[in-house]
């Protein structure tokens, strides 16, 4: 399947894994006042579509992973920032927003490689993900509140979704940055590696997940997605739809057969 063509960022596909990275460095890859959320929701469509692709992964080019919106603009009341309550709403819904629509609707795994400081809304885009392994050079920070402002782009409830209420609230209302070692502690992050390392670290998860039958991946996804908002009785009706469907696919018959040969071997 042809690529997307992509305007801020770069797009590679290698054995069914997928890389994005964002590539404004000179603006920190700040999400306002560039392409990237335009990149970004071109990819999340098109990951969907494409059959070939079992794993995304996201990271950044350059010193950060993200700085998240673009404080310049803010200063002037310009781009993104301008004209009066509805007009920002407005621009927030048709702009920035689409991401989070976007990305929680991916059907594969999400890695997210944290090459560098993830702040504001650039910390919301890693917590979107299903993974984070950040370099050790990493710190994030929600950082909304410090600039007289709420995280805008759903970072409020993706936060406490991956580390719970108490300390998301904490670390939302303090607007404090943390390092990848704490961040790590907090369970933010799967796991800390060397700024040379990182990529080969994000891609070794991407890998060993791309190796599963590919439909199942995206049925185990939806389920993970799905479980929190669900009664268990309405989950396990899905369950079983979706089970029903995987002992249908070719792919579950040569898993089996796969495993089968495996066990007569030893």
């Amino acid at each position: 399947m042809t690529l997307p063509e992509l305007k801020d960022a770069r797009l590679t596909l290698d054995n069914r894994v997928a890389l994005l990275t964002l590539q404004r460095h000179d603006v920190r890859n700040a999400l306002t006042g560039t392409a990237l959320v335009d990149d970004i929701v071109a990819v999340a469509k098109w990951v969907n579509r494409s059959e070939d692709v079992s794993v995304l992964v996201i990271t950044g080019d350059g010193s950060a992973f993200s700085a998240g919106g673009n404080v310049k603009d803010m200063a002037s009341r310009g781009g993104d920032f301008a004209g009066d309550v509805a007009e920002v709403a407005e621009r927030y819904r048709h702009g920035i927003q689409r991401m989070p629509l976007a990305l929680q609707a991916v059907e594969v795994p999400i890695i997210a490689a944290v090459n560098g400081p993830a702040i504001g809304a650039g910390f919301d885009l890693a917590n979107m993900a299903d993974i984070r392994i950040a370099s050790r050079r990493a710190k994030f920070g929600e950082t909304f509140l410090n600039l007289g402002i709420i995280p805008g782009d759903g970072g409020a409830w993706f936060m406490q979704r991956q580390i719970g209420y108490q300390r998301a609230f904490e670390l939302t209302l303090s607007g404090r940055v943390i390092d990848a070692d704490e961040a790590l502690a907090y369970g933010i992050v799967l796991e800390v590696a060397e700024p040379e390392d990182l990529l080969e670290a994000a891609m070794t998860h991407a890998r060993r997940i791309a190796t599963q039958p590919p439909k199942a991946t995206r049925l185990t996804k939806r389920l993970m997605k799905m479980a929190p908002d669900m009664q268990l009785k309405a989950f396990l009706d899905v369950c079983a739809t979706f089970q029903g469907m995987c002992h249908n696919e070719p792919e579950h018959l040569e898993a089996v057969n796969r495993m089968l040969d495996s066990m007569a071997k030893k």
